[in-house]
């Protein structure tokens, strides 16, 4: 049987695999049970495991042939702390507050079937295949945590797959170039000097130096950056004051950067600084700015990708292929493909048909079980060209 086969061989397993993960979400650097379940699953096919990163796992296929080229597939583990609002299915969180709201569950399961596949089609394997369940994902630390750890060491490509619920089932982005955006996130304490309501000249209104630097620093995109170049920076959370009748004296501001060029995300922190410093003199008041450098931007090498779409071609023909534009969306495989050539596969889970409309993060989420084979085939596939010397 070819990597198709069996994949759809396998189909309930996968679907079965994905639904008691859901069921048992856990969030980031907590994917106790998780980690265990997916290390039985292993174990149980004959495929050696690794601990890595507290909670993460690398299993290690080694093929029958003579190369030592290696070769990486990914999948992601950690949930998001959101209530489920999905009593329509039996496959529903059964943890308070905790759900698999960005499709890690589906990652998680498509990966462990591809890993049974390869097991079985050892002989065809030139070289090695790690199997990396990465943590914390969502938080952007596991990726780095794993790297640090020495995953990578010796890896020559890497392959990860992300389901999107707000692409169709049946369709699989590849291309090359941006596929993520770097997020980066700040904080800043605007400080002032309290009194009375009724008389603010004996104060420093730290509300009006904030609100003057929540519209200054909509000019960053408008007027420091090249059009061209897309650029977000989003102010989400504000904080400040006591009642209504006091001139407040500390405002805490929180929002994020998002960009795609490297050079745009060096630059960010220095130009908030400057905007907020410049903007609370003004006032009178102080600005103080924690930023936090949080993924990279996420770049699908063409080379991998060319032997991914030869892979998926093989598989389902030309059809499947579909381009889908780039998110301001983060994800930290960025992390990965920065140090190898390396793909994140967009795999289409939305059906309209079926009412799975709702994006990721959202408390509806839901997938199309229908994409699990397709997305499980490509892991092995890839995995096989790769090693085998489809490179070229």
């Amino acid at each position: 049987m070819n990597v198709r086969e069996l994949s759809e061989k396998y189909k309930k397993e996968i679907i079965s695999l994905r639904r008691e993960f859901h069921q048992n979400p856990e969030i980031s650097w907590n994917e106790i049970r998780t980690s265990r379940r997916i290390e039985e699953e292993l174990k149980k096919i004959g495929i050696g495991v690794q601990r890595v990163a507290n909670t993460g796992i690398v299993g290690t296929i080694k093929g029958e042939g003579n190369s030592k080229k290696v070769v990486a597939l990914r999948a992601d583990m950690d949930a998001l702390p959101i209530q489920e609002d999905n009593d329509n299915i039996p496959y529903k969180s059964k943890n308070d507050g905790v759900m698999h709201a960005c499709g890690h569950d589906s990652h998680i399961s498509m990966l462990l079937i591809a890993a049974k596949i390869l097991w079985e089609l050892k002989d065809q394997i030139n070289g090695t295949v790690k199997l990396i369940f990465q943590p914390a994902e969502e938080i952007v630390e596991g990726a780095k945590k794993m790297l640090d750890e020495g995953v990578l060491d010796g890896v020559d490509a890497i392959l990860g797959i992300h389901i999107w619920s707000q692409f169709p089932v049946g369709k699989i982005s590849l291309e090359p170039g941006p596929r993520f955006a770097a997020g980066d996130r700040f904080k800043i304490t605007v400080k002032g000097k309290g009194s009375h309501g009724a008389v603010p000249h004996l104060g420093i209104d730290a509300i009006v130096a904030a609100s003057a630097i929540v519209m200054n620093l909509q000019t960053i995109v408008s007027r420091e950056i090249n059009p061209l170049e897309p650029a977000v920076v989003t102010l989400g959370k504000i904080n400040g004051g006591f009642n209504f009748n006091v001139i407040c004296n500390e405002v805490i501001l929180e929002g994020t950067t998002r960009s795609f060029n490297p050079d745009i995300q060096h630059n960010f922190p220095s130009i908030i600084k400057r905007i907020i410093d410049k903007t609370a003199s003004t006032f009178n008041a102080r600005a103080e700015l924690d930023y936090t450098v949080g993924s990279l931007s996420c770049f699908n090498d063409p080379k991998i990708s060319e032997i991914a779409k030869r892979s998926i071609t093989k598989l389902f023909g030309n059809e499947v292929i579909c381009p889908l534009e780039k998110t301001s969306a983060t994800e930290d495989f960025s992390y990965f493909n920065h140090r190898v050539p390396g793909i994140m596969v967009f795999l289409g889970g939305g059906n309209k048909d079926k009412n799975i409309i709702y994006p990721q993060h959202h408390e509806k989420f839901d997938i199309d079980e229908d994409a699990l084979p397709i997305g499980t085939s490509l892991y092995a596939q890839f995995a096989l060209d790769f090693l085998n010397g489809q490179t070229e």
